[in-house]
C-alpha cells in the first residue's frame, strides 16, 4: 500500500542539505506518538491506543529503512502498550483505578539503576554483534512469514554508548510507565534530550525537532505525576 511507503512524501521540509522529505507514514506516526505521550502525562488510558498505532507505523518505517533491531524494539513496545492498557484499566470495588501514581521504592530504584548501568555497559561493548543477531532473527521471522527480504550489510554503530543508553532506558521507562511510577518520566526526559543531540548530529533535523517537543511534554508529565504522587502520599526513594 502506498500510504505505508516512506517514498509517499507529504511535504519537503527545508532542513539540512537538500531538505527533509517527510512521508505521510512518518508524519502520522509522529502525531500519534506525541498524542500518546501527551495523554499519558494526563493519566488518560487512551494514550495506549495512540501508542499502539505509533509503534505499528514506526515498525513499518524501520522495516523499510532496514533498522531491524529498532523494529524488534517496536514489537516490545507494542506488547508493553497492550499490558499497560490492561494494567491501567483494572478497577477496584471503589471504582477507582487500582494503580496509583507513585515513586519507585528505594530498594527497587537502586536495583533498577544498577541493572540499567550494567546493561548499558554490556550493550555498549556488544551492540554490533547483538544488533547482527537481532537482525538475523528479524530476517528469519520475516522470511518465515513469506516476505522477500535479505540480510543487509551492517555498519558499526555510530554512537554505541548513547544508542545503548537510549535502548535500555526506553525499555525501563516503558515498563515503569505501565506500573505508573514517576521515574518513567524522568527517564523519558533523559532519553529525549539524548535523542535531540544525536539526531541533530546525524542531520535528521525533523526527528530532532520532534524530540524537542517530546522533551517538553516529558517535563510537563514529570511535574504532573510528581504532584499526583505527593497527593497520594508517595515520596521519592521511600522504603
Amino acid at each position: 500500500m502506498d500510504f505505508f511507503s516512506i517514498t509517499n512524501v507529504m511535504v519537503n521540509i527545508p532542513l539540512g542539505e537538500g531538505g527533509y522529505a517527510l512521508s505521510w507514514i512518518e508524519a502520522i506516526g509522529t502525531i500519534f506518538g506525541l498524542l500518546c505521550i501527551w495523554f499519558a502525562s494526563k493519566e488518560k488510558i487512551i494514550n495506549y491506543l495512540f501508542g499502539l498505532i505509533n509503534v505499528t507505523l514506526f515498525a513499518a518505517i524501520f522495516f523499510q529503512i532496514q533498522l531491524y533491531a529498532s523494529l524488534l524494539l517496536q514489537v516490545f513496545f507494542f506488547a508493553a502498550n497492550l499490558y499497560g492498557w490492561y494494567a491501567w484499566s483494572r478497577q477496584n470495588e471503589a471504582n477507582e483505578a487500582a494503580l496509583k501514581i507513585r515513586w519507585l521504592p528505594r530498594n527497587k530504584a537502586i536495583t533498577l539503576a544498577l541493572v540499567c548501568i550494567i546493561a548499558i555497559a554490556l550493550m555498549t561493548f556488544f551492540i554490533d554483534p547483538v544488533f547482527a543477531v537481532l537482525t538475523r532473527i528479524a530476517i528469519s521471522l520475516m522470511q518465515f512469514l513469506g516476505l522477500s527480504v535479505v540480510m543487509p550489510e551492517l555498519q558499526p554503530d555510530a554512537f554505541p554508548l548513547w544508542d545503548s543508553a537510549m535502548l535500555i532506558l526506553s525499555i525501563a521507562a516503558m515498563v515503569l510507565m505501565t506500573r505508573k511510577y514517576v521515574e518513567n518520566w524522568l527517564l523519558w526526559v533523559l532519553i529525549d534530550v539524548i535523542s535531540v543531540v544525536i539526531y541533530a548530529i546525524q542531520g535528521v533535523y525533523a526527528m530532532s525537532l520532534e524530540y524537542i517537543l517530546l522533551t517538553a511534554i516529558a517535563i510537563m508529565g514529570s511535574v504532573a505525576w510528581i504532584k499526583s504522587a505527593k497527593a497520594h502520599g508517595s515520596s521519592p526513594l521511600s522504603s
